[in-house]
């Protein structure tokens, strides 16, 4: 069986995850994240460091474009919360969390370095997981099977550059 982690959304789940845990830290066996866009102005990194703060795991499997190169080499947005979900990402791998970082279409310009480790972060193309039942997935950022991202690369960073004006004209839209 293949399980295609896509993305987890912080900003939808967060209010959930705080009602359930109460101030308590939620323990889990494993943990997916995709999409965070770190270096991006609409980067979910305040959501996510509110998310650390309230769980563990043995197993954080950060899914793809967790940093988003395009968006850094356009303008450089770099500020202190995206230095912060590094470091308590680092922190938790140091502490005994097993963090694998599978490598996305806004970051991979890391793939030319395979292998690599941050610290104690393992860089990927994929993962393997075991789940409690002993049951193995494959875990990969959907650009693997992306068309677009493997036949016409520039097709897919115009997209990336339009949906960043759809989300200034989207302030716009809502200021109203």
């Amino acid at each position: 069986m293949i399980l295609l982690v896509l993305e987890i959304r912080f900003i939808k789940n967060m209010e959930t995850i705080q009602t359930k845990s109460k101030g308590k830290i939620l323990n889990y066996k494993s943990i997916f994240i995709s999409d965070v866009h770190l270096g991006h102005r609409n980067s979910a990194a305040n959501k996510l460091l509110e998310f650390y703060k309230h769980s563990r795991s043995e197993n954080l499997y950060l899914v793809g474009d967790i940093i988003d190169i395009w968006a850094l080499k356009t303008k450089f947005y770099w500020p202190q919360e995206h230095n912060d979900v590094i470091q308590k990402t680092l922190r938790k791998a140091r502490h005994g969390t097993k963090v694998k970082y599978i490598i996305g279409n806004h970051d991979d310009v890391f793939r030319k370095f395979l292998p690599l480790h941050f610290g104690d972060i393992e860089v990927v193309n994929r993962a393997i997981h075991v789940s409690a039942d002993n049951k193995k997935y494959i875990v990969v950022h959907g650009d693997a099977w992306d068309g677009v991202m493997k036949y016409a690369p520039w097709l897919s960073k115009a997209g990336a550059i339009a949906y960043t004006l759809l989300l200034k004209f989207n302030v716009v839209i809502n200021f109203f």
